[in-house]
C-alpha cells in the first residue's frame, strides 16, 4: 500500500473559508484516498462540516486555532498578531515539526509568504523564496516564477529563480533537463534591463546545472510553451497570471455570448457540445489553482483565495504531487549542481549597486 501523505490545511484561508477548503479536500481524498489532512481553524465551524464528509472526518484531524489572519492584514501585522497562534502559521509549524509533509493555505498571499519564510526559513544558498505557478500552454504544462512573493529583482534571484524552478519542473514533468528562458520585451542579447542581462550571462555559463538554458523569450512564448521554465520577477509575473486568467474568462465570456446568438450557433454548439466541454475545462483557472512556495525548508502552497471547492481540490492534489515527489531534496541538489552559482551569489544586490 501506498505510504500516506499528510497535508497541513488552514482550514480558515480564502474568501469561501472553511466550506470551500473543506469540500475541496473531501473532492481530493476520493482521488487520492492514502492522504490524511491536519485542519487548523475555528472548530466550531469545521467540526459540523466534516459531519457532510464522513470519509474525511475518518482521515483527518482538527487542530482548534482561534486566531485568523484577515485577506487585508499587512504582512508584519500579520506575523506580530497570528506567529504560534493562528491556523495559517499553525498549518506550517506542522510541517517544520514533521507532522506533515506540505502545508496548504488560501489566506493573505503577503502573510503566508512572511509566516512561511520565518518559520520554516530560506534554504542554504538561496537568497529570496519565489512563489511558481503551473502553466497550461498549447505545448503542455510549464512553470512561470516568480508570481509576486516578491517585488523587484536583481541578477542573483532571477538565477536562483530559475535554479527553483528548473527544480520543480523535474519534479512535476519527469524532465532530466528543462529549459529554461528568462522574460524579456524581446529575444536580443542587447535587449532589456541591466540585471536580466547580467543574469542571463549567468545562466548561459550553466552547462551541468540540471537544466538547459534556452535564452531570452517573451510574453507570447508563455502561452506557445516554447520553454519549460519561464523566470521573472514578482511584479510582472504576478501581472502576467492575472491577465491571463482575466483573458481566459473573457474568451469564455464571448465564445458563450457567440453561441447563442441565433439558432443556427446554438445548434451547432450542441454538436460540438464534447469538444466545448473539453475546452471549458482547459480554460477554467481552478483546474491549476496553486502557487508553489519555492527555496524554503519545507513545502507551502497557496491555493488562490477567492476560488471553490474545485480549485481547493486541484490545489490539495498539487501539494500532494509536490509532498510525493521529494521537492526539497531536488532543489538541494539543484543548487549544489550549479556550477556558476558562488559567483551568482556574490553578485551586489539593486540596493547595494545604488549604494557604491
Amino acid at each position: 500500500m501506498t505510504e500516506n501523505i499528510t497535508i497541513s490545511v488552514d482550514a480558515m484561508g480564502g474568501d469561501h473559508a472553511p466550506r470551500a477548503v473543506i469540500h475541496g479536500a473531501d473532492l481530493a481524498l476520493r482521488e487520492r484516498k492514502n492522504t490524511r489532512f491536519i485542519f487548523h481553524g475555528r472548530k466550531e465551524q469545521i467540526d459540523p462540516l466534516l459531519e457532510e464528509f464522513p470519509k474525511l472526518k475518518a482521515a483527518c484531524q482538527v487542530r482548534h486555532c482561534e486566531e485568523v489572519i484577515a485577506m487585508d492584514e499587512k504582512p508584519s501585522q500579520a506575523l506580530r498578531k497570528g506567529r504560534n497562534v493562528s491556523s495559517m502559521w499553525m498549518a506550517i509549524q506542522a510541517v517544520k515539526d514533521g507532522e506533515a509533509d506540505v502545508a496548504i493555505s488560501g489566506g493573505n498571499t503577503g502573510a503566508l509568504m512572511a509566516m512561511a519564510t520565518f518559520c520554516l526559513r530560506p534554504m542554504e544558498g538561496i537568497s529570496r523564496p519565489g512563489i511558481a505557478a503551473i502553466w497550461p500552454t498549447v505545448r503542455s504544462d510549464i512553470i512561470v516564477l516568480d508570481m509576486g512573493a516578491t517585488i523587484g529583482a536583481d541578477a542573483r534571484q532571477l538565477v536562483d529563480y530559475a535554479i527553483l524552478g528548473s527544480a520543480l519542473a523535474r519534479s512535476l514533468f519527469d524532465s532530466e533537463k528543462p529549459t529554461v528562458g528568462l522574460l524579456n520585451i524581446g529575444t536580443e542579447e542587447v535587449k532589456g534591463l541591466d540585471y536580466i542581462k547580467e543574469a542571463s550571462k549567468i545562466l548561459s555559463q550553466a552547462n551541468g546545472a540540471g537544466f538547459t538554458y534556452h535564452g531570452f523569450v517573451e510574453g507570447d512564448d508563455i502561452g506557445k510553451g516554447t520553454v519549460d521554465v519561464v523566470v521573472t520577477e514578482g511584479f510582472v509575473g504576478n501581472v502576467a497570471l492575472k491577465t491571463a486568467e482575466g483573458t481566459a474568462r473573457q474568451v469564455a465570456t464571448y465564445l458563450r455570448t457567440a453561441l447563442k446568438s441565433n439558432w443556427v450557433s446554438m445548434l451547432g454548439a450542441f454538436f460540438a457540445s464534447s469538444a466545448l466541454t473539453a475546452l471549458r475545462r482547459k480554460m477554467d483557472p481552478r483546474a491549476v489553482n496553486g502557487g508553489v512556495f519555492m527555496g524554503l525548508n519545507g513545502v507551502v502552497i497557496k491555493s488562490h483565495g477567492g476560488t471553490d471547492e474545485i480549485g481547493y481540490k486541484s490545489a490539495l492534489g498539487l501539494a500532494y504531487e509536490m509532498a510525493r515527489s521529494n521537492l526539497i531534496e531536488k532543489i538541494s541538489d539543484s543548487v549544489k549542481r550549479f556550477p556558476v552559482h558562488v559567483a551568482a551569489s556574490e553578485l551586489p544586490s539593486d540596493s547595494e549597486a545604488k549604494s557604491a
